[in-house]
């Protein structure tokens, strides 16, 4: 038995034109910019979170694993936790001087 579960995720059955191909856009990739072009955006949320504070890095272009690369470098030079989705990085407190000094540091010059 063959395993076809990528047809499952596209939500198509059957087809009957038969120049109809099975294509997933959902695997495409933005190629990563290099540091110097990324233009990073940062901003200090407390509304919606139970009164917590958190610093979201937007703006970032390119694919999840360098995201998540990068999240990973702040959350480990600034000693706490957060996530990364959806083209921004959330770290818990408010570390928003820290963060810039860590990004020109890695080569983020345009950031704010």
């Amino acid at each position: 038995m063959k395993n076809n579960d990528w047809k499952d995720r596209l939500g198509v059955v059957f087809s009957t034109n038969p120049d109809f191909s099975y294509e997933d856009d959902s695997l495409e990739q933005n190629d990563t910019l290099p540091p110097q072009q990324q233009k990073l955006r940062l901003r200090i949320e407390k509304n919606g979170r139970g009164g917590k504070t958190v610093t979201i890095v937007s703006g970032f272009v390119g694919n999840e694993d360098d995201l998540k690369r990068l999240a990973r470098l702040i959350k480990t030079r600034c000693g706490v936790g957060g996530s990364s989705k959806q083209g921004e990085i959330i770290i818990q407190g408010d570390f928003k001087s820290r963060i810039i000094e860590i990004l020109k540091q890695e080569g983020y010059s345009n950031t704010k």
